[in-house]
């Protein structure tokens, strides 16, 4: 929300016209003010809608508190490294083509950039049993996986106790693993895989994205420090087509008495509908705002030559005008903006309920001192979260007799917007939608779980993944 507050209010503010004077100003610093003869549309005040807080409070905790800490924790190689298939078949249509811009293309990391322990415990959870690691002298490679499953049980994953185990021939086994696997050779391979198969469908029941396979062949790391969320040319059918199903396809739809109804939702004609469905639609609103305030920011102003000139990007105050104006949405593009503080607290307070999970959690990476510095930071973001005073308020929702046929159908509803991603286009752009539609989902994941959540037994797990997207989704409101 630093992008809104700041450079977009000073260039609209040139642009703008008394016309525009229709929303109080507010700055930064979180002080209402109005600039003489004119203010900006983009200037909120009031009430979060379907939250009890104020615009105001949300940029005072965001702008000095939250900001100085996200920023370090997403420059960490556990949080810059996200892992996804980018060559996933569309579902839904099949004369998908891919963008052949320069600028849509995005750049996967060399293996040997990706520290060791992110390629060798993708899927290392807290909680979990440690792992058979069974090593060949001098076998590099799978020493250093041998001291990272060591790392989970021991204080120390590069102790002597860790090299001495990995010098040879290294076995990190529990009890209960030797008690099952003496029974594994009675057990078929044919039997285990459908075993894999019931746990993954009973995990796959909470959630509310596609999950991404990460052992895939076609799945490869991309570093997102060096492969940015920017307007890249892509537009016109192909990408209205991707909101359109959206909106249209995916969101509930309003009160057919609503006046000058339409077949979609739009902020005004939430009237008459329950707190679920426009939860939905404020979420679903509010991150789409947030990638359009970012297109604007880093917007392709003209491209390179490819020999000579290089892209200029730069940021866009016509084009931020063109989408959020009063008069150019049919005064929707204000409330757009106010739905972005939405979402944005529905991720803080998914991030202050799974405290306790984080402060479990072994973010590895392999690199010791790097590591430990993590797990600090990431607990400081969560009790930030946890202090904040104005949670939204996720008990108030799914209550009555259909509750739990609406819970699903609100599932079902973003698990099939995550599948739309694969029909993105532009390569860069499906990277960021992917990356952003799994942090919402895994934020509708910890807010509505009925698992104990960090407690002692409890079954509920997050994949990296799934938290690489969860603070890298707040990170993209935060600095919107």
């Amino acid at each position: 929300m630093r992008v809104v507050l700041c450079w977009m209010i000073f260039y609209s503010l040139i642009l703008s016209t008394n016309s525009f004077n229709q929303i109080p100003a507010f700055t930064a610093t979180g002080k209402e003010s109005e600039a003489p003869g004119s203010t900006c549309f983009c200037q909120l005040s009031g009430t979060v809608d379907d939250c009890d807080c104020e615009v105001q409070s949300v940029d005072s905790f965001n702008n000095y508190k939250i900001y100085p800490v996200l920023r370090s924790l997403l420059e960490s190689d556990y949080f810059k490294y996200y892992k996804v298939n980018l060559i996933k078949e569309c579902p839904f249509w099949s004369d998908n083509s891919k963008c052949k811009k320069e600028q849509c293309k995005v750049s996967p990391c060399k293996e040997e950039d990706v520290p060791c322990g992110l390629r060798t415990n993708l899927n290392k959870q807290n909680n979990s049993e440690p792992k058979k690691c069974a090593c060949v002298k001098d076998d590099a490679v799978c020493i250093s996986k041998c001291k990272g499953n060591l790392g989970r049980t021991t204080s120390n994953a590069y102790s002597k106790e860790a090299n001495e185990k990995c010098s040879s021939e290294c076995i990190v086994e529990t009890d209960e693993e030797q008690r099952l696997g003496a029974l594994d050779s009675s057990i078929s391979n044919k039997s285990l895989e459908a075993f894999k198969s019931w746990r993954v469908h009973d995990d796959a029941k909470h959630d509310f994205c596609v999950r991404e396979d990460e052992s895939s062949e076609h799945a490869q790391f991309y570093d997102l420090t060096i492969n940015p969320e920017r307007y890249t040319g892509y537009k016109g059918k192909a990408a209205h087509r991707i909101w359109n199903n959206i909106y249209k396809e995916n969101c509930f739809k309003p009160d057919p008495l609503t006046p000058g109804y339409q077949n979609f939702l739009t902020s005004k004609s939430l009237g008459g509908l329950c707190l679920e469905k426009r939860v939905f639609y404020r979420l679903i609103s509010g991150l789409h705002s947030s990638i359009n305030i970012h297109l604007c920011a880093k917007y392709l102003l003209a491209p390179g030559d490819g020999a000579f000139t290089r892209d200029m990007w730069g940021q866009n105050a016509m084009e931020f005008q063109r989408r959020f104006s009063p008069e150019k949405t049919n005064e929707e593009g204000p409330l757009r903006l106010k739905n972005l503080y939405f979402t944005y607290l529905v991720v803080l307070r998914a991030i202050a309920k799974a405290s306790p999970y984080f402060k479990q959690e072994i973010f590895y990476t392999g690199q010791e001192e790097q590591d430990a510095e993590l797990q600090k930071v990431v607990m400081q973001i969560a009790k930030l979260a946890e202090k904040f005073p104005n949670h939204f308020n996720e008990s108030a929702m799914f209550m009555g007799k259909k509750a739990s046929s609406l819970k699903e159908e609100f599932r079902i509803h973003f698990w099939n917007i995550s599948r739309i991603m694969d029909c993105v286009d532009c390569t860069k752009c499906r990277l960021w939608g992917k990356l952003q539609v799994q942090g919402l989902g895994t934020a509708l994941k910890i807010l509505f779980s009925e698992k104990k959540i960090g407690k002692p037994g409890s079954s509920f797990i997050l994949k990296r993944n799934e938290i690489v997207a969860l603070f890298n989704g707040l990170a993209r409101y935060h600095t919107a």
